[in-house]
């Protein structure tokens, strides 16, 4: 016997020669009926004979002979890892070509793999992070790293620098031996010693093939997805870019992959994590699998957890509390900071935050992870419990440890002392929240970003979002390092029911106070600053008495009554100081971004179905929509409805509609009670006619 692949079915060849039959073959018609006629499509189950049962196991194993089935195999052989088994394949998905960067990919039209386009600025700041940390780790190995586009304009520069005769002599140390040449790393191409990165969850491969044509200094990507459908994808898209010598798909659970990972001869330069919702489940191997002063780069999309929607929930995955604040964007950066750190501890590691952002609907942070035990000491005084109030927000933080200097140069660790709060706020008499453990360290490393803010501003047509990144990076580099948490002005004008202060005005304020402001790149509104709570209030006191709040409307219980009775002990000066307005904020930079596309955000996470699915998503949520709402009554109906009932007016004989009433003047009958009957007519004036009511006629208000 031998078995052979063939169109449409596969087909089974005795070793006589005689032709067998085909096994399952929809389009094939079957041997003729007993009165002639051919009969209708084969079924897929054939009664073999005796002679041909022994072989019945080449149908399972088609390719035993060498001869493997044409075109890629079925969508459902990729989720179960078998292969077909002579069914009709299904016609192909319709898909879609999408250009990004440097990078096309094809991915299906249905939502079978997941793809975000709202993420682009995502994975344009990720590139430009990357690019830059590949510059410090192989400059200090002497090896220069070329970037596409920034080349090409040192070259303008020196063409219209030097005159035409210096251009045609030779440049000192241009005629270099080859060993004496400086080292350079190109997209696109390996470098041994360049980095290892990691996408645990790839899906389309997007990102991996990207950083493989836009990143120069790497030694492999390894583009991992556990979804088989995702990784047949990969692959095509791989091949497609033309880069199967730099990025390799992997199928594999991203946990399991990272743990295997963990000896320091394997581990990964950059683990990037972007997953549907929390990474809070990657994170323990993450910290694990990442090189000594690797970088990891991690998402978060549940922000309903993390701004303070469930506590409890942001609790059991991150190891915090999370308040429901103004600040509460902020805050989640600080809480998935916290949480990394703490895996980090478990193995004697710790992280330096280079970069932390909330953007949209997700946050993003860049850290560095590095091993000491020594360091690993100082993690409890970068911690903090948030106690806010819940009558006026004012914010106060209690660090969880102490370091202080001790005799010989020595670092002392202890516990803090606390809290730093009375039972009742101080400003409006409620009680405090509690919130955390946060990060209460920077969250930015302030150098690291201006590289980036510079590189970007040097080469803006690198990336398709240069120009928002170069505003949120701007603003980063004006906010305060080492004042956590902001307030903002609708914040505490609200409190108080007074007019809002201009943001020039409250930060003009705090400048002559002798504080220090800033923006954030979280909020809009944002105030960050240094100054205690009891010296906002002073200056919002102030701001009061210039544009009074009617006294009489408050009560005395109120939050607002409570901090107005009290005098400002501080005189605010709301003169606009030129410092006041930040650099950002006068260079007109694309601060914060307006609404991308028409329905914009998260997407619906991917799902086998494809397109159906979402389909019968889409229809149940139309079902749905407004459920809890009464439904617009049709007039007729509610016309009808409303003369079931006896008018009140006429029965005491003094309804003024008349037969435009719209509630029955039919006597009741007998025995019968009004109690249900409404109370009056709608547009009835109070005062009662003294001529009696005509009887009942067919209006209808």
């Amino acid at each position: 016997m031998r078995a052979a692949c063939t169109e449409p079915g596969w087909v089974l060849r005795a070793a006589t020669g005689k032709l067998g039959l085909p096994l399952s073959s929809p389009s094939a018609p079957g041997p003729p009926d007993e009165a002639g006629g051919p009969r209708g499509p084969r079924m897929s189950v054939l009664r073999l004979s005796g002679a041909l049962r022994p072989v019945r196991g080449l149908r399972r194993a088609p390719c035993m002979a060498g001869v493997s089935p044409p075109g890629p195999p079925a969508p459902a052989a990729l989720e179960n890892g078998s292969g077909p088994r002579g069914e009709q394949r299904p016609p192909a998905a319709p898909e879609t070509t999408v250009t990004e960067g440097a990078a096309t990919i094809v991915f299906p039209s249905a939502n079978e793999v997941f793809y975000n386009p709202v993420q682009e600025f995502n994975r344009d700041l990720t590139c430009a992070v990357i690019t830059e940390f590949a510059r410090i780790q192989l400059g200090a190995k002497g090896i220069q790293i070329k970037v596409p586009g920034e080349q090409d304009l040192q070259k303008v520069v020196v063409d219209l620098s030097e005159p035409e005769e210096e251009k045609l002599k030779p440049k000192e140390g241009e005629n270099l031996a080859p060993q004496d040449q400086p080292r350079t790393a190109a997209v696109e191409e390996i470098c041994e010693e360049g980095l290892r990165v990691l996408e645990g969850l790839a899906a389309s491969g997007l990102r991996s093939i990207r950083f493989a044509r836009e990143v120069p200094g790497l030694r492999s990507v390894v583009a991992n997805d556990a979804s088989a459908q995702a990784v047949h994808l990969m692959r095509q898209n791989i091949e497609l870019n033309n880069v199967g010598h730099l990025v390799q798909a992997s199928q594999a659970d991203a946990r399991m992959l990272m743990y295997q990972h963990q000896r320091v001869s394997e581990r990964f330069d950059v683990i990037d994590l972007d997953p549907y919702g929390s990474p809070a489940s990657f994170l323990d191997a993450a910290v694990q699998a990442v090189s000594e002063g690797g970088l990891l780069c991690i998402t978060c999309t549940d922000m309903a957890v993390l701004a303070g929607n469930n506590g409890e929930t942001c609790y059991s995955k991150y190891g915090a509390m999370a308040l429901k604040s103004r600040a509460c964007h902020e805050m989640a950066l600080r809480i998935v900071l916290h949480s990394l750190d703490l895996h980090a501890n478990c193995y004697q590691r710790f992280i330096e935050p280079l970069l932390s952002i909330s953007a949209d609907f997700y946050v993003r942070v860049f850290v560095r992870v590095f091993t000491g035990q020594a360091k690993v000491k100082a993690s409890a005084s970068k911690q903090a419990l948030v106690f806010q109030c819940v009558g006026c927000g004012a914010l106060h933080l209690q660090r969880l440890g102490k370091a202080s200097e001790a005799p010989g140069g020595r670092i002392k660790f202890s516990a803090a002392c606390g809290p730093p709060v009375t039972p009742e706020c101080e400003h409006c008499g409620q009680r405090h929240q509690l919130g955390g453990p946060v990060w209460a360290a920077p969250i930015h490393n302030l150098d690291f970003v201006g590289r980036v803010l510079e590189a970007v501003s040097a080469n803006p047509g690198r990336f398709h979002t240069s120009q928002r990144i170069r505003g949120v990076l701007s603003v980063v580099t004006e906010e305060l390092p080492d004042a956590p948490l902001y307030y903002t002005l609708d914040q505490l004008s609200s409190t108080i029911h007074c007019n809002t202060p201009s943001l020039l005005q409250l930060r003009s304020a705090l400048l002559h106070a002798g504080f220090r402001v800033s923006l954030s790149h979280a909020c809009k509104n944002a105030v960050k600053t240094d100054a205690p709570a009891s010296a906002l209030w002073d200056i919002m006191r102030c701001w009061e008495k210039e544009y009074p709040v009617k006294r009489e409307r408050l009560s005395e219980t109120s939050p607002a009554f409570r901090i107005l009775s009290v005098e400002p002990r501080l005189q605010a000066n709301f003169t606009i100081r030129e410092d006041a307005n930040p650099s950002s904020r006068q260079r007109g930079l694309k601060r914060f971004q307006a609404n991308p596309e028409a329905n914009w955000g998260p997407r619906p996470r991917a799902r086998p179905g494809g397109k159906a699915a979402s389909e019968a998503l889409e229809e149940k949520r139309r079902v749905l929509q407004n459920k809890r709402k009464e439904p617009a009554e049709d007039p007729a109906q509610r016309a009808a409805r409303l003369k079931s009932f006896p008018c009140k007016r006429f029965k005491e004989g003094a309804c003024p509609r008349g037969d435009q009433c719209c509630y029955s003047h039919i006597p009741p009958a007998p025995g019968t009670s009004a109690d249900a009957a409404p109370l009056d007519c709608p547009e009835t004036p109070n005062q009662s006619s003294s001529q009696p009511a005509a009887s009942a006629g067919p209006g209808v208000d």
